[in-house]
């Protein structure tokens, strides 16, 4: 088993990772009858894309020993109303000012791009990444 989720009533579950015995909680969203207090489900799903993007980037600079701590995803989910679904993950990944070879960022993106995650989701949902890099 991989994990469980325990309904906890007023639209919040709690998320337990069987491995490691940690946690998350979401919560449905305001515009969903929701606080808005958590990630909401489709929050973790489009998280998921940015955080499997920086893992698979982070396989590859382990493996050329680049120094990319600090990388990070800026998400932006976009809904679609009818049926309710995501629509569109826009996702900026921001790379820390250090030294990269321009064979490194060409590597480095297709990771990005060919994580699980964006080949998991249905080709209806548009996956528009871009990368900064700073000099």
């Amino acid at each position: 088993m991989t994990s469980t989720a325990v309904y906890k009533g007023d639209l919040r579950t709690e998320l337990t990772h069987i491995e490691s015995g940690s946690t998350i909680f979401t919560d449905a969203p305001k515009d969903n009858h929701g606080k808005g207090e958590a990630f909401s489900p489709t929050d973790l799903v489009a998280t998921a894309l940015g955080s499997c993007m920086l893992s698979t980037m982070g396989i590859y600079a382990r493996q050329h020993q680049i120094d990319m701590e600090g990388a990070r995803v800026d998400i932006i989910k976009e809904m679609a109303s009818n049926p309710r679904r995501i629509a569109k993950i826009n996702a900026l990944v921001v790379m820390p000012a250090k030294p990269f070879s321009e064979k490194d960022r060409t590597a480095l993106e297709h990771a990005a791009e060919s994580c699980p995650v964006a080949h998991t989701l249905h080709p209806d949902v548009i996956q528009d990444i871009k990368f900064l890099w700073h000099e």
